[in-house]
């Protein structure tokens, strides 16, 4: 893939920022765009991001790039773009974000899903948060370095993908698998879930940044039984088997687990509210602590343990048969460490009756809060929003980060919005009426900005 070298410009990382009005109002325009096209991710390859990826390499195209669009099945389309930093022996920077979104059902929302309808200074739709607000907020800031001339100082990898909301299959882990060179020398790499303002107690404004995942672990249950006539006492019953299992597992108590990123964040979170506590000495109680956090609770409570939930369940096909089988689907999320522990309690939780496999299993992740990186992110976020605090976070779920760590990548959760008091960000992933606030856009094009130019 040729590489574009913008005009030298702008020092990275010092001089005037470049982000304008045209930046602030392009970043409102695409958000709004991107979500007018449904790309809409049903799983099992029911979902078409080209318009979208068409879309995102229209203006990466008119800001001097050269991006490439790129499919493992048609329809499923990535968008790779790469830009020349003015160092070449500096590592490179990857920064990318995902094209697909979960269903919405229009008859539940406020206003149609797929409007990308603004009203009163906020973006309505299906992706606002999750994740097409930071995709058009890539775009803004390299259209606005395009304008005025900046170079970054290292190598930025600029990559919009296909299927997060379900495998990955045709979208990260494609890209990593088949078109590892498009990445070559990305040492770290910043997409969703981070940097958004969380409002504590006592006024406190914080900024959670992802510098850790749990693993993925989806689960298949098949229980195997006796069919018969459902008159008849049938202590081989499928659906029974099956039925117990999962109520194992749903009751089941995790014991705390606490990893590097998460001791550090209950470290910061106690700090932050003058609470007497040390994660790090022997004795310590995760669960007193967490407690006493008040609303930062949070931020930590989802990742101090392995966590298995079910969520899906199929049986039989008729009311006066009792089906040979069962089948149940688990959603379980496993702590980096924490596999073998995983593994071992699904075994005793399901018992000899119930067979469990993965039927998609993604690895955790870790990244160090006491590097550069993370420094860097804490202060572009800081410099636009001096009273927030910057805490190291955990997220309970997962990103297409887990993908690119096969390629040596250490993923970051960055896609900074400054969001108003009593706006519950976490509740509208995937939740309805989605929306995100044209001033929390801007702030995320001025901080995004800054960081790039001074990576």
């Amino acid at each position: 893939m040729a590489e574009q070298h913008f005009t030298e410009g702008a020092a990275a990382g010092g001089g005037e920022s470049p982000v304008d009005k045209v930046a602030y109002d392009e970043v409102v325009d695409f958000t709004s765009d991107l979500i007018r096209i449904d790309t809409t991710n049903r799983g099992g390859g029911d979902c078409r991001e080209r318009p979208a990826a068409e879309y995102a390499a229209e203006r990466l195209a008119a800001a001097g790039l050269e991006p490439v669009l790129l499919e493992r099945v048609p329809g499923r389309t990535n968008v790779v773009a790469r830009i020349a930093g003015s160092d070449p022996s500096a590592d490179a920077l990857l920064v990318h974000g995902h094209l697909d979104v979960v269903p919405a059902e229009a008859a539940d929302w406020s206003v149609h899903p797929f409007s990308g309808e603004v009203r009163d200074g906020v973006v309505w739709g299906r992706g606002a948060v999750d994740m097409k607000n930071m995709d058009a907020m890539i775009l803004a800031v390299v259209r606005a370095w395009a304008r005025a001339g900046v170079t970054p100082r290292r190598d930025i990898v600029i990559a919009f993908t296909a299927d997060e909301e379900a495998s990955a299959v045709d979208g990260a882990g494609f890209l990593a698998d088949r078109h590892a060179g498009l990445f070559e020398g990305c040492t770290e790499g910043i997409s969703e879930s981070g940097a958004f303002s969380f409002h504590a107690d006592h006024g406190m404004t914080l900024y959670p940044v992802g510098a850790g995942e749990r693993g993925t672990a989806w689960l298949k249950l098949t229980a195997h039984g006796r069919a018969g006539h459902g008159s008849k006492v049938n202590r081989s019953n499928a659906v029974s088997r099956l039925a117990a299992a999962v109520a194992r597992i749903g009751e089941h108590e995790w014991p705390v687990r606490l990893t590097p990123t998460v001791r550090a964040a209950l470290a910061e979170l106690a700090r932050l509210h003058g609470i007497d506590a040390d994660p790090y000495a022997e004795g310590f109680d995760p669960d007193a602590l967490v407690a006493a956090l008040g609303r930062a609770a949070a931020l930590v409570e989802p990742t101090i343990r392995n966590s298995a939930n079910p969520t899906m369940l199929d049986a039989g096909y008729k009311i006066n048969v009792i089906p040979g089988h069962a089948t149940a689907h688990i959603d379980g999320r496993m702590l980096p460490g924490g596999e073998e522990e995983f593994r071992t309690t699904l075994d005793r939780l399901t018992g000899p009756d119930v067979e469990w496999e993965f039927q998609h299993r993604e690895v955790p992740l870790q990244a160090p809060v006491d590097s550069p990186t993370f420094a860097k992110l804490k202060a572009a976020v800081e410099r636009f929003d001096p009273d927030g605090h910057v805490v190291p976070y955990c997220m309970a779920g997962g990103t297409d980060a887990k993908q690119f760590s096969r390629l040596g990548i250490t993923g970051y959760g960055f896609s900074p919005l400054k969001l108003p008091e009593g706006f519950d960000y976490a509740a509208l992933f995937h939740g309805v009426d989605e929306r995100v606030p044209v001033e929390a856009l801007h702030f995320g094009v001025d901080v995004l900005d800054h960081y790039l130019r001074s990576a």
